[in-house]
């Protein structure tokens, strides 16, 4: 069995350049990994049968990304070989936190070394388009700041900060908050230098704080301890606390509607390192 992770991601920013003729947005964004995650664990099979047991069992099912991702690599390849994979699911679902791409990341990297596909990481990501905008993120496994719907990639160095990540009990509909009326499509394209010379902010938080008051009630509560906002179309938030012991003494505070881990952000995914150790790329 081969067993890897699939981290979580933040946006540290999020702007909305202006609606595409295909539907999709053109953004300015930059991703932060962090060392924190779901966990899936890959046994390969001698036929092509993909099977997903998952702790949540709402996720089981044909449509979820890890079996669409396995079916996306064997009719990409040809590949006739398969395999059980189970899936400990730890982010919220619904949270912004870039779970469901990063599942799917983790599956198209593991099967390819599983299976000896020998497909580069470049192919991958170009691939892993057709299961999501976020995914190519997570298949080249280093943060970034990102252009188009989320898909060109400039790795960056950021400074390793800690953050608490706070999901209030309520689910958000990336899908809904795009297609949304009053979504915020006009920001300005500015230069990276620019971006980071800027305020940092998110152009999804305001509606998404109009259609569910709990994340706007939350980021009031948050934003009592340190400067707060949401990450990708939320419900997570999160803030920057200068150590661990800081971001402990505020998680023990949390609201009783809500749940919250303390992460640490990295430039290089574990799945990187956790990949080259393992027998199947040699």
């Amino acid at each position: 069995m081969l067993s890897l992770p699939a981290v979580a991601k933040l946006n540290l920013f999020l702007h909305i350049i202006g609606r595409r003729a295909d539907g999709y947005h053109n953004l300015q964004t930059l991703f932060q990994l962090l060392d924190v995650g779901d966990e899936l664990h890959f046994s390969p099979r001698q036929d092509n049968q993909l099977t997903l047991q998952c702790n949540d069992a709402s996720l089981q099912g044909p449509d979820n990304l890890v079996i669409k991702a396995g079916r996306l690599l064997q009719q990409h390849t040809g590949c006739q070989r398969g395999c059980d994979i189970i899936l400990d699911k730890k982010l919220p679902m619904g949270g912004g936190l870039g779970g469901g791409s990063s599942d799917a990341a983790t599956t198209l990297l593991a099967l390819n070394a599983l299976w000896q596909l020998k497909l580069t990481n470049q192919q991958l990501a170009t691939l892993s388009l057709q299961l999501g905008a976020d995914v190519p993120l997570f298949v080249t496994g280093y943060s970034a700041f990102a252009e188009g719907v989320g898909d060109k990639l400039v790795p960056v160095n950021l400074p390793e900060k800690t953050y608490l990540i706070v999901t209030p009990a309520c689910h958000i509909s990336t899908a809904a908050i795009f297609q949304h009326p009053d979504l915020i499509r006009n920001s300005p394209q500015l230069s990276l230098a620019s971006l980071f010379n800027s305020p940092w902010r998110n152009d999804c938080q305001p509606l998404v704080e109009q259609l569910q008051p709990i994340v706007a009630i939350t980021l009031q509560w948050l934003v009592e301890y340190a400067p707060c906002r949401m990450t990708g179309t939320g419900a997570s938030v999160f803030a920057e606390f200068p150590d661990t012991t800081s971001a402990q003494n505020v998680l023990a505070n949390l609201p009783a509607n809500c749940r919250g881990f303390i992460a640490k952000g990295v430039n290089q995914s574990p799945l990187m390192a956790a990949l080259a150790d393992t027998e199947f790329t040699n």
